[in-house]
């Protein structure tokens, strides 16, 4: 009926449906962290408890799986950015001169 799911990393993934009976069970049936968990079978009432929060905070949009989608172009590694021969040559310029420092730094 509710779809769940091991991941290889040993995590449970939970469906949206799964997720949204839970909430349901605590809302409007006024049921409790812990009696929501030993029915249907999740390990910590804090799951719970999140899935209630971002459900009050997104509606039913906010249960679905956020997990390894990014919004912001900041986060995981940056591009490498392509750049112009003056500018590769003005910064291995300076990374030579910074070695000759640390060079002679080291020979003292």
């Amino acid at each position: 009926m509710f779809e769940t799911k091991q991941t290889p990393k040993g995590k449970t993934t939970y469906s949206v449906e799964f997720k949204w009976r839970a909430v349901q069970m605590y809302i409007e049936e006024g049921w409790g962290y812990k009696r929501i968990c030993q029915e249907l079978g999740i390990p910590c009432t804090k799951t719970i408890r999140l899935w209630v929060k971002r459900y009050h905070e997104h509606g039913r949009k906010g249960l679905e799986e956020r997990r390894g989608t990014s919004r912001s172009p900041f986060k995981g590694r940056p591009r490498k950015k392509e750049c112009s021969l003056e500018e590769e040559n003005r910064r291995l310029k300076a990374e030579n001169d910074y070695l000759k420092k640390l060079r002679e730094l080291a020979r003292r």
